[in-house]
């Protein structure tokens, strides 16, 4: 399957821009070819190639409203790392395994304050075209830790940190649920004081086994945890 970014509405489909830029320069498509388009909201056009000049559009032979989207869906907020490559690599393999939303967290020991927020939104895009998803993520804004915490349902959000000090539960002992929250930390955890303010908003924490994981893994981990309960 060929599939592209764009919009459907009313029976009719149109290819994004830069969608259209790459199947003409790039991939060199030909006219006739079979291509699908999906709006990343659940529809997904079906139809032939249409090549004029620099454009490229789609005639509709089918139209599928509402495809399955994954579920439990997953909502991962987690601190950006120093080096940006690797909150990119947690993004696109995220998106690859079926995760529902984004969050990037600030908390006390965030040292990078400003990232490119479109750049991710492009790149889970493209991942989910990868992937073969017709329902995209959602990637929010960089947002404090307290602040988040106003925005979820503290009954189904889990946070995952290293202090053995403090209780923790195995991923297992999690019961299924229709949707989870996950917090992720920053390279150096998060404080003491962060991890106790959670608690005291009933967060359960969770170990994500004795390795000591880099930001970035822990978040494909519990990803990869979540995917595990998609194809059962």
């Amino acid at each position: 399957m060929k599939l592209f970014f764009g919009e459907i509405n009313n029976g009719k489909s149109i290819i994004n821009d830069e969608e259209q830029q790459h199947i003409v320069k790039v991939l060199r498509m030909k006219n006739g070819e079979e291509i699908h388009v999906t709006d990343g909201k659940g529809n997904l056009a079906f139809g032939t190639l249409i090549i004029e000049g620099k454009k490229a559009g789609i005639e509709v032979l089918e139209i599928k409203t509402e495809t399955p989207d994954f579920s439990p869906k997953l909502h991962i907020a987690i601190a950006p790392t120093k080096n940006i490559d690797r909150i990119e690599f947690f993004v696109e393999k995220a998106v690859e395994m079926g995760i529902s939303e984004i969050t990037i967290l600030q908390t006390e020991k965030t040292e990078r304050k400003n990232l490119n927020i479109d750049k991710l939104r492009k790149q889970a895009i493209s991942a989910s075209k990868q992937s073969l998803r017709f329902h995209f993520p959602v990637i929010n804004d960089l947002i404090k830790i307290q602040d988040f915490l106003k925005t979820v349902d503290h009954e189904t959000t889990f946070v995952a940190h290293c202090n053995e000090n403090l209780e923790r539960i195995n991923l297992n002992q999690i019961p299924k649920l229709e949707n989870y929250t996950f917090l992720i930390g920053p390279e150096g955890d998060f404080s003491d004081k962060e991890i106790l303010f959670l608690a005291e908003k009933g967060i359960k924490a969770v170990s994500l086994g004795n390795q000591r994981l880099r930001t970035e893994t822990a978040g494909v981990f519990v990803a990869a945890w979540n995917y595990n309960k998609m194809i059962k």
